[in-house]
């Protein structure tokens, strides 16, 4: 009998049933411990967004020196959907240019700091778990705000941080990256340990509220720029 599982690198046929079973799939290779390089050495931020009411998506990846945070490269990649948006799947519409950003960059990054969640989501997989599993890169979400779960009354001073949960499992982290200021929500993606996400990020964060890599890469999608 022929094998009927679907591959996750398989390209989307924008059906929500397909979807369903490749994040099914997908989701239980995740794996929730680290894989990283020791000492990391280069690290990169990676923001997406839909252009053109939908019709392009751009994917931006900074790569920067992992002590320094020196800029080692940038690279922005624009590429055309080839499927229309289907709500609680657009990390499949924007993974064939995250795989195409990703590709421009001069070296593999040791681990990948994301403008999207990770485990912290309704099917413990998104866009960074997503782009994780795909690339076999270890990869770390940073939300914006919380979308799910509960967490303790957080401190106000910066790095402090509390587990959030979602019916009693933990999803992730809320963190205080800069004080007085709304926290960020922090999820391993792929091969990185929840113990180690928070402090991963804060390791890459100076004084904006999101980490320098994903700062620079947010800040470079803005402008438009072609690099």
């Amino acid at each position: 009998m022929a094998n009927l599982d679907p591959n996750p690198l398989d390209p989307w046929d924008g059906s929500v049933a397909q979807a369903r079973a490749m994040q099914d799939l997908m989701a239980r290779r995740v794996l929730l411990r680290d894989g990283f390089r020791s000492p990391l050495r280069a690290v990169a931020g990676f923001a997406v967004a839909m252009e053109d009411e939908g019709a392009r998506t751009r994917a931006v990846a900074v790569l920067v020196d992992a002590e320094s945070l020196d800029l080692i490269d940038a690279q922005v990649a624009h590429v055309s959907a080839s499927t229309k948006y289907v709500p609680g799947f657009l990390s499949f519409q924007v993974m064939p240019a995250l795989l195409r950003v990703l590709d421009m960059l001069p070296q593999a990054p040791d681990l990948v700091l994301f403008d999207g969640d990770g485990v912290a989501h309704p099917q413990r997989f998104g866009i960074a778990s997503h782009f994780g599993v795909v690339s076999g890169l270890p990869t770390i979400g940073i939300g914006n705000k919380l979308l799910l779960g509960t967490a303790a009354d957080l401190h106000q001073v910066r790095g402090a941080y509390t587990p959030l949960r979602d019916y009693g499992e933990q999803i992730g982290w809320v963190l205080r990256s800069k004080p007085d200021v709304a926290p960020i929500i922090v999820s391993p993606g792929h091969r990185v340990a929840m113990a180690s996400a928070a402090d991963l990020v804060m390791r890459f964060t100076a004084t904006e509220r999101m980490p320098e890599p994903v700062q620079m890469a947010q800040h470079l999608g803005a402008r438009g720029m072609r690099v």
